[in-house]
């Protein structure tokens, strides 16, 4: 079928399918694109119409400026007069030689009345609940464009998702003006998208008032390739902890300590943070040791490090804390083979699961809280599954009695048996869940973690029964590896969390390894040498400055979330009965804008590498979308991308944790006790070196 049409005095129209949207009157048969006015993106735009054409002699030229769409060109009366067009809205008439451009003609259709608000033909008339309303049915290309991408990015979506025929008609449908995109266009817009947040995620680390600790951890893909993600935790200007993904990138072989301590630096340097740097959190992997040595060996001869590096590095607990129990869990016990066996028996068939419900019901137990079969290789699987099974414990003994193929009951014995070794892994599965936060300060929570598990440990080697006590002495030789190596700085935190302070390193320390110990001087120095570096190295004087408001959520101090069961061994009550209620104390000689610098740094260490590891999962589905056919480039700008804009988006509310609120209120509350004179009784160190007070008392929690 002939698409074309024949206007008078040798004016064409002719279909074309090129949707390019070149701002000058092209010539038939020639390569040369010469753009005379900036792009009018912004301009309301249509699906292109048929395209016009001049016949000229010997040559015919085709109108392929996206402007044609809002004018008429004129027929000449005369072959000699100028050639005009005129606007389709308000009838103005304009030059449309090739000569004059088409600049004039875009200013006309960003100024026309016509085309504006002040036209009511431009309007539709709405119905919000009830009460007529009106609306600009203008659309902008550029504005629909962010939106695609970004619904690309937040949702995982294929670059091809613009181009199922579907969607487009979906679109048209309800814009019959829009352009549609292709993929490659999807693809190039994902990277100037991340080109504009990486500028100005740089503006801010490089302007935020603390130091910014890194976290890092490696994975390799479903096709060997190697990937790195590199996380940044600071705190910000209003006190808010953030978790900001700076890298996801290529990582090829070898994957020894010299080259992750490249590639880490290298990536440090080119968000220019090298010298912010205060911590930085690996696992436990022999080529992470060697690979902090050359990092602050870097970073020493830039003279970047607090304390020339002694807490620069941090290694995970939670990844520790796994090591620890699966070493002790080897042997597993008979009663926890027997469980095993009654969740696998009730889960066998759907006949078992509903006369299971039954008993459930005749018990009178509550059946939403699920049964869980545990992965024999992952500790907390179990931990979960022994839970969860002695909560139906009456129900399974119900079974047995209704069901005579149901032979895998534990006896009252083993019961009891299980319920030790539920209690003894529950102090662990506690302290993992809140070593793996990323929404809430960590640094603070591993001291009292820590010293839960190690009294339980010393509880159960002396128990009377003879498996515990054997797994727990497995547990304790593992445990004192890594405790003799900690690192200072996670004691010091405790000093800056409103619950605890100094009073609870002492109680420790004391509870441990009797009172006046060597432990406890090795933290009260290294708490003063901190101090005394930022005292050296701070250049602002003055006080700090105003705490802001946030979020009421409280984080729990003892965990990442409240159990369901209340059998912790939890002796934190103790050291909450011997600790008075005490107010605030203040001392002449502390500089509070030191102190709260060094808190602010100190309370965004984080003690687990979690947050990284979390985005390889994000990275991971993303391969799988695309069938691992991105570039590590595009790869890492999806993964980044949808972290800054959307990561914390859901969960903003976590992000202001009490603990950081109470810190710097109470900074400020010491500050301004100092600055008018309210000195108490109580300094920071008392006259026989034995305790500290800081600026802050529970009262004000």
């Amino acid at each position: 079928m002939d698409t074309s049409m024949t206007y008078p005095n040798s004016i064409s129209i002719e279909e074309d399918g090129d949707t390019g949207s070149s701002d000058s009157i092209e010539e038939t048969g020639h390569t040369n694109h010469q753009s005379q006015c900036p792009d009018t993106s912004a301009i309301g735009k249509k699906k292109l119409p048929p395209k016009a054409t001049i016949n000229m002699p010997g040559k015919k030229r085709r109108l392929s400026s996206e402007v044609w769409d809002y004018f008429d060109i004129i027929p000449k009366k005369d072959p000699n007069d100028e050639l005009k067009c005129r606007c389709k809205k308000c009838g103005n008439e304009y030059s449309a030689e090739s000569k004059s451009g088409t600049g004039n003609l875009h200013r006309h259709v960003k100024r026309c009345v016509k085309m504006t608000t002040k036209d009511i033909g431009q309007y539709l008339i709405t119905s919000d609940k009830g009460a007529l309303a009106t609306r600009n049915a203008q659309f902008s290309q550029d504005k629909f464009r962010e939106l695609l991408v970004h619904a690309i990015v937040r949702h995982e979506l294929p670059f091809s998702f613009v181009e199922h025929e579907g969607i487009k008609n979906v679109l048209t449908y309800l814009e019959p003006q829009i352009k549609h995109m292709t993929r490659n266009t999807a693809k190039s817009d994902v990277k100037k998208l991340h080109a504009k947040e990486v500028n100005r995620l740089g503006s801010e680390l490089r302007g935020c008032p603390s130091r910014i600790c890194l976290t890092s951890d490696a994975w390799t893909s479903i096709v060997t390739d190697g990937y790195l993600s590199l996380t940044a935790h600071f705190i910000d200007s209003n006190w808010l902890l953030q978790k900001k993904i700076l890298n996801f990138s290529y990582m090829p072989p070898p994957h020894n300590g010299v080259a992750l301590a490249e590639k880490i630096y290298n990536l440090a340097s080119s968000w220019r943070i090298e010298r912010k740097l205060f911590a930085i959190t690996l696992d436990n992997a022999s080529a992470n040791d060697s690979c902090v040595a050359i990092l602050k060996n870097q970073l020493k001869l830039k003279n970047s490090l607090i304390c020339d590096g002694v807490l620069f590095h941090v290694r995970c607990c939670a990844h520790i804390l796994n090591l620890i129990v699966q070493d002790g869990l080897k042997e597993i016990d008979k009663s926890v083979e027997l469980i095993r066996e009654c969740v696998k028996y009730v889960k066998g068939s759907q006949t078992r699961k509903l006369r299971f419900t039954e008993c459930v019901t005749q018990t009178s137990l509550d059946s939403k809280k699920a049964l869980v079969q545990d992965v024999p290789t992952r500790w907390n699987s179990t931990y979960r599954m022994l839970s969860s099974a002695l909560y139906y414990r009456l129900a399974f003994c119900h079974l047995q009695l209704s069901d005579s193929n149901f032979r895998s009951c534990p006896s009252l014995e083993e019961w009891g048996r299980v319920e030790k070794i539920c209690s003894f892994l529950q102090v662990f599965y506690e302290a993992t869940n809140a070593f793996s936060g990323s929404k809430y300060p960590t640094s603070n929570l591993y001291f009292p973690q820590v010293f839960k598990i190690q009294l339980k440990l010393s509880e159960e080697c002396n128990s009377s029964d003879d498996f515990m006590k054997r797994i727990a002495s497995q547990m304790f030789v593992k445990f004192n590896k890594y405790w003799s190596e900690f690192n200072l700085l996670l004691a010091i935190a405790v000093v800056f969390d409103p619950r605890y302070k100094f009073q609870f390193i002492e109680f420790s320390y004391n509870k441990l390894y009797g009172p006046g110990s060597n432990e406890l001087v090795k933290v009260r120095n290294a708490l003063f040498d901190v101090y005394n570096e930022y005292v050296k190295i701070s250049n602002t004087p003055g006080a700090s400055s105003s705490c802001s408001r946030g979020s009421n959520e409280v984080y729990s101090p003892h965990g990442a979330k409240e159990q369901e069961d209340n059998q912790s061994f939890d002796i934190l009550e103790e050291f909450d009965q011997l600790t008075p209620l005490n107010l605030p104390v203040v001392h002449k000689k502390v500089n509070w804008n030191y102190l709260s610098k060094l808190a602010r740094d100190i309370l965004c260490v984080p003690v687990s590498t979690v947050a990284s590891e979390s985005a390889f999962s994000l990275g991971g589905r993303i391969l799988d979308q695309f069938r691992s056919s991105l570039s590590p480039q595009i790869v890492e700008a999806l993964v980044c991308t949808k972290d800054w804009l959307f990561g914390d988006k859901s969960e903003v509310a976590m992000n202001v944790i009490a603990v950081i609120k109470a810190v710097r209120l109470q900074l400020e509350v010491a500050w301004r006790m100092h600055k008018f004179g309210i000195i108490m009784n109580a300094a920071v160190v008392n006259d026989e070196g034995r305790s500290i007070g800081w600026p802050w008392s529970t009262t004000l929690l």
